[in-house]
């Protein structure tokens, strides 16, 4: 089930681009917020079950991630913990605490922008989502509409900086 490439065009091309756009409006929302911009949605037989974005500094939660969030929302939705059937699309790599998530709550399958080679842990630092001394493995698309994602991402930090130099929090 590993799939480092990017799907080739055609239909499911395009379905993977709406969710995505729809995981980046709600990056976007997180931004709004003053939150890290990172969105997620979960998609179960072609129909969005979840959106999230971050917000940890709103909820005072370090585990208050978009995955995290979206996991909660999609396991209501579908009455039970266990998403087969599911895909997750994400504006980021996700960090060990949701890699491992997506993997505890058996998804199919994680779409994600950018690699974080700080924190990421589907390819980056960790192979989470697809090692196979877990019981469970999902299929990963990384780099997925990457350019936009990354550009939500760097735009949010260059006006943090550019806030932190004119002295204000």
């Amino acid at each position: 089930m590993k799939n480092d490439h990017l799907p080739a065009p055609g239909p499911d091309s395009y379905e993977h681009e709406r969710y995505m756009r729809a995981a980046l409006v709600e990056a976007a929302a997180a931004a709004e917020a003053d939150e890290v911009p990172i969105g997620a949605v979960i998609v179960h037989r072609g129909r969005i079950i979840a959106r999230a974005h971050n917000q940890r500094e709103t909820l005072k939660d370090p585990t208050a991630h978009a995955e995290m969030i979206a996991l909660t929302q999609a396991a209501a939705a579908r009455g039970d913990w266990r998403l087969h059937g599911c895909t997750m699309y994400v504006t980021l790599e996700p960090c060990p605490m949701c890699a491992g998530a997506l993997v505890w709550a058996r998804l199919d399958r994680v779409v994600y922008g950018p690699a974080d080679p700080k924190a990421g842990a589907c390819r980056s630092l960790y192979r989470i989502a697809d090692d196979a001394r877990l019981n469970h493995r999902l299929e990963v698309i990384a780099g997925f509409m990457e350019e936009p994602c990354r550009a939500l991402l760097q735009d949010f930090f260059a006006r943090k900086r550019k806030t932190a130099t004119n002295g204000y929090p």
